[in-house]
């Protein structure tokens, strides 16, 4: 099956926010075997949301829209595919009923004129129930294609993905198998990655296949298989995993580097700190990016100026003007100094010349020094990344988290 994902509203086009439904939704329906083929974002206007229905169900089999079911004036997404549909809004009890316990739910929750707005539903199409907000999500069918609207909010997209869009999916999918798996590979350039499991890919049957997702910092890999060839996925993915030996990788679930640290970083009961210069507090983004944080994460500094690496982290300023702030003596001083200041068990530090500009021969842009300090000891060490600001800032970042978990999963510096 192909899909396509439409997304609605105007602070989208306005890029007023930022759209995760689209990604979501994706990533969702790929566990499926349903491939997306199209992203779309249009204005919530009755013309557009007509024209982009239109045009998804000709090139898809399964449409996902969000936005525009909200219960003010300017939310016409609703009205709109009752129209495109041809059926009516009506009011509908079990939505009603919906609503009114959802409301229940909040102190001063009491039903006003637009929350029963929000029971006025196409009468042709098959409601799921949003747990997390008001706004009902709508199954259409056209002619063998489907079309399902849900809410803008991305945590309500979510659930109704997750409790109602996907079951129902999956059970019209039971005869056409897709299956696939993945692990993140580190340290490593794709090229580099691609020659190593060459003899591998060559071996792989008919319906099976290996696709290289390539990041700062890592390498996602995706093993695949369709149809009869799902009975071998598990046999070829353990093979994957022995031409990995020797690299450093993972194969959970989640792939991206903070979901990663986050699953782990769990484990060690371990508290930990940061302090940035030359990432600017991206390291500590990546890290509160994942929700339950607040459980591991103390806080964090960012010492852009070498007046804060003195006065807040307790860096000797000669060691500043004679070593210069890109120093592993800077580097270490950082990270104990603000472990000192959070109490937390471990902390990161980085400081280093993310370019363009800054740049010297001794230390040209893309170098980085990384410590991590714990209850034992601190070590720093050196990096050369690229020439590219946004690509140094992204591999020290993702570096940064690599030897922190190192470190907290030691319980030691040796």
């Amino acid at each position: 099956m192909k899909a396509i994902i439409v997304t609605i509203g105007d602070e989208i086009l306005l890029g007023q926010i930022l759209d995760t439904n689209s990604r979501y939704a994706a990533a969702a329906l790929a566990q499926l075997g349903i491939e997306t083929v199209q992203m779309l974002s249009v204005s919530d206007t009755p013309q557009q949301i007509r024209t982009a229905a239109d045009q998804a169900l000709r090139k898809a089999d399964v449409v996902i829209m969000t936005g525009g079911l909200g219960p003010t004036k300017d939310d016409l997404t609703k009205k709109t595919l009752a129209e495109y549909f041809n059926t009516r809004l009506v009011f509908n009890e079990k939505a009603y009923a919906w609503v009114e316990e959802f409301i229940s739910h909040y102190p001063r929750g009491t039903m006003n004129a637009y929350n029963k707005d929000q029971a006025m539903l196409p009468e042709e199409c098959v409601l799921l129930r949003n747990r997390k907000g008001t706004a009902c999500g709508m199954w259409f069918e056209k002619d063998g294609k489907i079309l399902v609207s849900l809410p803008g909010v991305p945590f309500e997209a979510e659930d109704l993905l997750q409790k109602e869009v996907l079951p129902r999916l999956e059970k019209r999918l039971a005869g056409d198998l897709v299956r696939y798996k993945m692990l993140t590979v580190f340290d490593v350039a794709e090229s580099e990655l691609a020659m190593g499991l060459d003899t591998y890919e060559k071996r792989l049957p008919s319906g099976v296949s290996l696709a290289y997702l390539p990041s700062a910092g890592f390498v996602r890999l995706r093993l695949t298989a369709k149809g009869k060839a799902v009975s071998c996925l598990e046999k070829y993915w353990g093979l994957l995993k022995e031409n990995l030996v020797g690299r450093k990788f993972t194969d959970s679930a989640q792939g991206a580097p903070e979901e990663l640290f986050a699953q782990k970083i769990i484990q060690t009961r371990a508290t930990i700190a940061t302090a940035e210069s030359c990432t600017g507090g991206n390291v500590a983004r990546l890290i509160t990016a994942v929700p339950g944080a607040s459980r591991y994460f103390l806080g964090g500094v960012v010492s852009y100026a070498n007046e804060v690496k003195i006065n807040m982290l307790g860096v000797n300023a000669e060691d500043i003007r004679q070593y210069g702030a890109v120093s592993e003596k800077v580097a270490l001083q950082m990270a104990q100094g603000v472990r000192k200041l959070t109490g937390a068990d471990f902390a990161v530090a980085t400081t280093g010349v993310a370019g363009p500009d800054g740049g010297s021969v001794d230390k040209p842009v893309g170098t980085v020094w990384i410590a991590v300090a714990g209850p034992h000891a601190a070590q720093a060490q050196q990096f050369h990344f690229s020439a590219t600001r946004e690509r140094n800032i992204a591999k020290a970042s993702t570096k940064a988290l690599e030897l922190l978990l190192e470190a907290a999963q030691l319980g030691r510096m040796d």
